[in-house]
C-alpha cells in the first residue's frame, strides 16, 4: 500500500497565494501510484489559541475539544506531510504554529517536507520549521521547493491561474517527493515493529 502524504496548508489568510502552489502540488502529485495524498487545510481546522495547562509535548492525545481531537484524528493518519508555508517577518505563520502545538504524537517518527514562498523562497520560515519538526521526533526531508520571485511573481498574476507557472520546479519537486516516499515508507516499517 502507498504511504498516505498529507499536503498541510499553513496560511489561513484571504486571498492567500498558498492556493497556487497547492494546485500545482494536487496537479503533480495527484496521479502519482507510489502515493496517496490528502490535503489539509487549516482554514478546515479553527482553532483556539494554544493555552493548555501543561506544554504541547506533554499534553499527549488530551485534547481539550472536538475541533483540536479531529485535527489530531486528521493527521494521525498520515504517512508523511508537505507543508505549505508562507513567509512572514522571517518566520512561518501563527495559524501554522498554533496548529502543531496543538498535536505531538500524532507527528513522531513521520518524515516531513517543505514548499515555501516568500522573498527568499520561504527559506527562513523552512529552516525554523525544521527545528520544529526535530522537536516532534519528526524526520525533515533535505530537500525543499522555494518559490523565489522569478516564479512567485508570475504564478500571482497568472490571470486564470494555471499550474504550469510552477513548471521550472517540477524537477526540484520531483526530487523532494522522491524522498518522502522513501523515508514515509522507511519509517512506516519501522513504527510497525516498534
Amino acid at each position: 500500500m502507498a504511504p498516505l502524504i498529507q499536503i498541510i496548508v499553513g496560511s489561513t489568510r484571504p486571498g492567500r497565494f498558498a492556493d497556487k502552489p497547492l494546485a500545482w502540488l494536487v496537479d503533480r502529485l495527484g496521479a502519482r501510484d507510489d502515493l496517496e495524498l490528502e490535503v489539509i487545510d487549516l482554514r478546515d481546522h479553527p482553532l483556539p489559541l494554544y493555552d493548555l495547562a501543561v506544554p504541547p509535548a506533554r499534553a499527549l492525545r488530551d485534547y481539550p475539544d472536538e475541533a483540536v481531537a479531529g485535527l489530531g484524528r486528521t493527521l494521525d493518519r498520515a504517512d508523511g506531510y508537505i507543508v505549505v508555508t508562507s513567509e512572514y517577518n522571517h518566520g512561518y505563520p501563527a495559524s501554522l504554529k498554533n496548529a502543531l502545538d496543538h498535536v505531538f504524537p500524532e507527528l513522531n517518527r513521520k518524515p516531513v517536507a517543505f514548499v515555501g514562498y516568500g522573498n527568499v523562497g520561504g527559506a527562513r520560515a523552512i529552516e525554523q520549521l525544521r527545528l520544529v519538526a526535530v522537536e516532534f521526533e519528526m524526520a525533515p526531508t533535505r530537500y525543499a521547493v522555494h518559490i523565489l520571485p522569478d516564479v512567485l511573481l508570475p504564478a500571482m498574476r497568472d490571470d486564470p491561474f494555471t499550474p504550469e507557472v510552477f513548471a521550472p520546479l517540477d524537477s526540484r519537486l520531483e526530487l523532494l517527493v522522491g524522498h518522502l516516499v522513501w523515508w514515509a515508507e522507511a519509517l512506516a516499517a519501522a513504527r510497525s515493529v516498534s
